[in-house]
């Protein structure tokens, strides 16, 4: 399998994280909250935590305080569409095809859920062929992309189909929730919102070759409760505990470790690192795990930087930028982690 096009998309606010924390501290909700839960925020959004701006659907920071099931489901339903659709075109567009030539449509998310589902919605968007095969996959958080594309493996290994739209779309704040647990603060601090796509092929284009080679993956349902969504008072709740980075830190590397032993490569001949970036702490985490230099993990930290956690689409834009950058070729490894506790890679080899 080829991807042959890459694309993604974010709502066009884009807000600080000083400008977050000062609507916060005037917001009543803000005075609702203990002093601890208020030292929380003021120190995940003003002090150094890799994260400098968010996009955000939202048209102004005020509408974060909609904390209501029918405010969220109306952010989700209206943005999501959207997103996912604009990605869509720009990966349609860096592949060079046109949407009739797409065979089947996977679209992944967990902050929303319509029925039918957003593969009926982009593909009206879109203007895909009545007959395309659409699945919608949900409840695999963070770690969703590489799920999805290793469906959209399985669909062109079977031979049933020759191009597949892989799309993963996450309206983070379509799933604000507020109340005094650190791990539910932390996660309105983090998120931001966004999309990306990317076109998956049995050949090659004429672009920077890309090819999927093997993939892997580990669930460990005993950390379930780690990272996880809840529902509560009709709305989505994140829960996030500390011991997160550790353990994604610690299932990447068991992954990645078992791919090259079935690979048959030393750790030494992977020239780009394609990690999703859960956060600075997570990040960090990964680099002492896998032995990463800071040259390494650049574009999961710019990504990050300016973009915060964009959950499952994260991937898409840091395999974006480090196509599109001056990055070796030779062996990829692309890695994604989150709800479950699952993790999961993929080798990839970039020419």
């Amino acid at each position: 399998m080829f991807i042959t096009g890459l694309g993604t998309a974010s709502p066009t606010k884009r807000y600080t994280q000083n400008e977050c924390w000062q609507v916060f501290r005037e917001s009543s909700l803000s005075r609702q909250l203990k002093p601890r839960s208020r030292a929380i925020i003021k120190k995940v959004l003003t002090g150094d935590n890799g994260i400098t701006t968010r996009h955000l659907a939202l048209d102004s920071l005020d509408q974060a305080f909609e904390l209501t099931p029918d405010a969220l489901h109306a952010r989700f339903a209206r943005h999501a569409p959207a997103l996912a659709a604009q990605a869509a075109q720009a990966a349609l567009a860096d592949a060079g095809i046109e949407s009739e030539q797409i065979d089947a449509l996977l679209i992944s998310t967990c902050t929303g859920y319509l029925c039918p589902g957003l593969t009926s919605y982009v593909s009206e968007r879109l203007g895909l062929r009545p007959d395309v095969l659409g699945l919608d996959l949900v409840g695999q958080g963070c770690a969703a992309a590489l799920p999805n594309l290793r469906a959209g493996e399985a669909l062109l290994a079977a031979g049933r189909v020759q191009h597949v739209l892989s799309i993963c779309v996450e309206v983070c704040s379509a799933a604000l929730y507020f109340d005094d647990d650190p791990g539910v603060l932390i996660s309105a601090c983090l998120f931001g919102d966004g999309a990306g796509a990317a076109v998956l092929a049995l050949a090659p284009n004429g672009h920077r070759r890309v090819e999927w080679k093997m993939s892997a993956a580990f669930l460990s349902p005993q950390s379930r409760g780690a990272l996880r969504f809840e529902q509560k008072a009709g709305m989505l709740r994140n829960v996030l505990l500390q011991q997160v980075p550790a353990l994604a830190a610690q299932h990447a590397g068991a992954v990645l470790d078992e791919m090259l032993a079935k690979a048959g490569l030393a750790r030494s001949q992977v020239k780009g690192w394609v990690l999703h970036p859960g956060g600075r702490d997570v990040l960090a985490a990964l680099r002492q795990q896998l032995v990463l230099t800071h040259e390494d993990v650049h574009w999961s930290e710019a990504v990050l930087q300016e973009y915060g956690n964009v959950s499952s689409a994260s991937v898409f834009f840091v395999l974006q930028a480090a196509r599109d950058d001056s990055t070796p070729g030779g062996y990829w490894w692309m890695s994604s982690f989150g709800a479950g506790f699952s993790c999961h890679g993929a080798l990839l080899e970039v020419q």
